[in-house]
């Protein structure tokens, strides 16, 4: 499966949700998403995919990098950042989602993973996002006003 951006003006503001098995593939003008260290060291899960197929840059954490934007979840020495400070990165994010109208992102399941939290813990920091593809497995903790969500 592809995800593309969203064609619909009307849709632009919305969130939509994705299968991760199989990961999808973002289109071309899909920004791709992922938990990230503050080292840049890109060895590993969706860090590793974003290095090598969408342009994350050794060195950098955080940030758009080419077609990816870190979202840091490790410190320098790879320790598992606390839930506060990954918020703070989030709304970073989220921030950047609303000052880039123009762009689409697919959201990968950041801090679930080598970070160890759940995602009950990390979804709802997302919930301002726009313009945003989300892992299917964060529907249950998304509650967004007045906002279309769509499952694809």
């Amino acid at each position: 499966m592809r995800l593309d951006r969203f064609e619909n003006p009307d849709y632009s503001l919305m969130v939509r949700f994705y299968q991760q098995d199989p990961f999808p593939t973002p289109g071309s003008d899909v920004i791709f998403v992922f938990g990230s260290n503050l080292r840049g060291r890109h060895g590993a899960g969706a860090a590793l995919a974003a290095a090598r197929h969408y342009g994350a840059i050794e060195g950098v954490g955080v940030g758009i990098q080419g077609q990816s934007y870190g979202i840091p979840t490790k410190d320098e020495h790879i320790r598992t950042l606390s839930l506060e400070e990954i918020e703070v990165y989030v709304k970073e994010f989220v921030k950047f989602t609303h000052v880039n109208p123009h762009l689409c992102f697919m959201v990968t399941p950041i801090g679930t993973g080598l970070a160890g939290y759940s995602h009950h813990q990390i979804a709802p920091m997302f919930r301002d996002a726009m313009n945003c593809w989300m892992p299917l497995v964060w529907l249950p903790f998304w509650t967004v006003q007045n906002t279309p969500v769509f499952q694809i």
